[in-house]
């Protein structure tokens, strides 16, 4: 049985985002099936460009797809680099660092979709302060809701 996994078509050629003017794609946005994987290119180019705005490459989130896969954030670098649209990202995602199936991948996602600062003592604090200024319950918050909110916030106050 061929496995389907739950992914975009991100066949699109990418586009250097200046992070400084919009928020890179949301975390939930998968590429090969990998969550996070799509808003991290965003940031790598960005950040190569010299326009990563208050975001940051190589962060604790883009170090849990990096680690997921055990490769390096210089590995994903190269390939986004040389990758001219999301799909060669995927592809090279699946090709390279530990090999995922299908289904390990799509779990991952799912934990990382679901995932809540809530659960980290280290993090709890700061999650809901940034929660408070935000509007958000963080009991009823993930962390990929809290990104998603930041970045609206983030966007809507600087066209103000």
């Amino acid at each position: 049985m061929h496995y389907q996994l739950k992914t975009k078509d991100m066949n699109t050629p990418i586009i250097n985002l200046d992070l400084s003017e919009q928020a890179p794609h949301s975390p939930r946005e998968r590429i090969g099936g990998f969550a996070i994987a799509c808003r991290a290119a965003d940031k790598c180019r960005a950040s190569l460009a010299g326009k990563l705005g208050e975001y940051h490459y190589d962060c604790p989130l883009d170090n849990q797809l990096f680690s997921f896969k055990d490769i390096t954030s210089e590995q994903f670098t190269a390939a986004v680099k040389a990758a001219k649209n999301y799909d060669e990202i995927g592809t090279w995602l699946l090709a390279n660092g530990t090999a995922k199936t299908g289904p390990e991948i799509e779990d991952w996602s799912d934990d990382q979709e679901g995932g809540s600062p809530m659960k980290n003592p280290e993090k709890r604090e700061h999650f809901i302060e940034s929660c408070h200024r935000l509007g958000l319950n963080p009991d009823k918050t993930t962390t990929f809701d809290w990104l998603e909110a930041d970045d609206r916030f983030s966007f809507r106050t600087a066209s103000e």
